[in-house]
């Protein structure tokens, strides 16, 4: 629940660093004048919570100090203590050059030194990393996170300089909200189930939807009508039986005569009735452009100043005023005129083409038909009345093709109206959840914003309010704002010294809220007093050791010039709290005693 030690295979160049159940103070001070206005001084109270995290086995990152210099780290063996539930100790050990093999010991004697163990003395020796995880997950037995992992939430609780910038997405959760909110909803005492279901069905509804949308490009703007497509399929196989009777009797008649009805009665009656309409769209496309090209004012208002100055006629300046006025406003009605007929000329040439090429198929056709009907060659008429037998059931191939991408998007659009009821659901479920849980004064969540406001309160003499609302797609928004004295959200937490304030009351305010469950009891907060002003240090130094009091570990690390002036010469801290001190002054005030890389 708490780690208790932290120590490698190379004491002389990183020493053991033993922490206490309480407040640990990480205290690097700077000793050189020269060094005081540094942003960054290198001295490792950083990277003590990042060592942390690699006994906590975090994955390997190229990125990670350990491994980008692994010149300089590869012969390091780093082991970290943990105190468990029961009271019981585990020690795990990683090194940096096989850093996927782990080893774990249980003992019952804190503070214990296993360096120079022999493998035959560890429980388990080189465990696999994905199996070391799940072990270590085992042992830990956090069960208030279940039935995520321990490694869920371990950020919180190991708080970096960069995992400041939000309250509660951390710098590991830059992905999708999916992978995080459920889990943040989990430990802050919301029906977590329903937001995961939730996310899971949207994915899916989006994935069917982009399936539809391809299976729509498939049939490229064709009939999306089963029925319609049963009804040719049937009348296609139809005629494709009767020619098919045809060839097998090789009589033509019925043929001939079917194709002389079809020629008469559809073809040259339809090739007639499209010739009439392209001469109508003709004829109207030129008074449409006609009527474009007379849409002009001729009417020259200084012209007619001047003749009427010429003849004597006195032309009063407000009779001109309204000359353009009227021009004015029959350019105005020219204008939205002229739009409708540029309208209606492309609608015109639109259907144009569409007439001409229609014409041109079936002229084609015609000229087919004809020349069947006139030849006296069985055997020709054998071979277009195959080829037309062909052609036919290439359509009905076709045909079914289109078919079944039509029933394919039937389904797709079947499950996409049950999706979007199923997740309309569960959105009524969660917008349930959340508001039953915000007015229950005794809910898990009520009980941490009282703490996340009695942090804050104590530390800056504000009030804060955490709280979690549902967006408009159904999903959680999760916010700490700073309240006025009217109980308004003020802009004043989007400082990043109230920003980090923000973050270390809401991990203090789960932290306690869960104290009664197999739950997480520490937290690491890097650059603790950062930023802040005397008296509110002091304040926040008060919370934390209050804090430490109720159960909870605190390791929090800080520069000595962040520290408040003392109070009647009485250290702010007591010996016994720092843990380690580190300097500016050679190599042996780093956590690692050794030139900086």
């Amino acid at each position: 629940m708490k780690p208790s030690k932290l120590y490698s295979n190379r004491p002389a160049v990183f020493a053991p660093v033993e922490f206490k159940p309480e407040l640990n103070v990480v205290l690097a001070e700077i000793r050189r004048p020269e060094n005081r206005d540094l942003d960054t001084h290198n001295l490792g109270k950083t990277t003590l919570g990042r060592l942390i995290d690699f006994g906590f086995l975090a994955g390997r990152d190229a990125k990670f100090f350990l491994f980008k210099h692994l010149d300089r780290f590869e012969e390091f063996t780093f082991f970290l203590e943990i105190e468990l539930l029961d009271g019981t100790y585990v020690t795990v050990r990683r090194s940096v050059a096989e850093a996927s093999k782990i080893s774990f010991k249980k003992h019952r004697t804190r503070h214990q030194d296993f360096s120079t163990l022999p493998d035959l003395e560890w429980d388990h020796v080189d465990v696999p990393f994905d199996r070391a995880k799940d072990l270590l997950d085992s042992l830990l037995d956090w069960r208030a996170l279940k039935p995520w992992h321990y490694r869920k939430g371990l950020g919180y609780f190991l708080r970096s300089q960069e995992d400041f910038r939000d309250v509660f997405q951390l710098r590991k959760f830059a992905n999708a909200h999916a992978d995080w909110k459920p889990f943040l909803a989990h430990i802050l005492g919301f029906d977590a189930d329903l937001i995961t279901r939730h996310y899971d069905k949207e994915d899916k509804l989006k994935e069917a939807e982009q399936k539809a949308t391809t299976v729509r490009q498939e049939l490229g703007g064709e009939i999306e009508d089963a029925g319609k497509i049963d009804g040719l399929l049937l009348l296609k196989r139809q005629e494709v039986q009767k020619k098919q009777n045809l060839l097998d009797a090789f009589d033509f008649r019925s043929q001939d005569k079917a194709d002389t009805k079809q020629l008469v009665d559809q073809i040259d009656e339809r090739i007639a009735s499209l010739n009439q309409r392209r001469y109508s769209l003709t004829q109207n496309r030129k008074k449409v452009i006609a009527s474009l090209e007379e849409d002009q004012i001729l009417f020259d208002p200084e012209a007619a100043s001047e003749l009427f100055r010429e003849v004597g006629v006195l032309f009063a300046g407000q009779i001109k005023r309204d000359f353009q006025q009227l021009i004015a406003f029959n350019k105005a009605i020219t204008d939205e005129r002229r739009g409708y007929l540029i309208e209606e000329r492309a609608e015109i040439e639109a259907e144009l083409k569409t007439v001409n090429a229609e014409l041109n198929t079936l002229g084609k056709r015609r000229s087919d038909m004809l020349a069947f009907l006139s030849s006296t060659d069985s055997f020709a008429k054998y071979k277009h009345l195959s080829n037309e037998l062909v052609t036919l059931r290439a359509d009905i191939e076709g045909l079914e093709r289109q078919r079944e991408f039509v029933h394919r998007l039937q389904q797709l659009r079947s499950d996409i109206r049950s999706l979007t009821e199923e997740k309309t659901h569960l959105e009524a479920l969660i917008e349930a959840d959340v508001e039953a849980k915000n007015a229950d004064e005794d809910s898990l969540f009520s009980r941490i914003r009282l703490f996340f406001n009695e942090i804050v309160e104590e530390v800056i003499d504000q009030k804060a309010l955490l709280s979690v609302v549902v967006n408009q797609q159904g999903h959680l928004d999760f916010r700490a704002e700073l309240l006025d004295d009217t109980g308004i959200a003020t802009s004043a937490d989007r400082g990043f010294s109230y920003k980090k304030l923000l973050c270390i009351a809401f991990d203090l305010a789960v932290l306690r809220a869960h104290l009664d469950d197999a739950f997480p009891r520490f937290a690491f907060h890097d650059g603790v007093l950062e930023s802040l002003d005397d008296r509110k240090k002091v304040n926040l130094l008060e919370v934390i050791r209050r804090y430490s009091t109720l159960g909870l570990q605190s390791i929090i690390t800080l520069i000595d010039s962040d520290l408040p002036p003392p109070d009647d010469d009485v250290p702010i801290f007591d010996p016994s709290e720092i843990v380690l001190l580190l300097h500016d002054e050679g190599d042996d005030g780093r956590l690692f005693r050794m030139r900086p890389w």
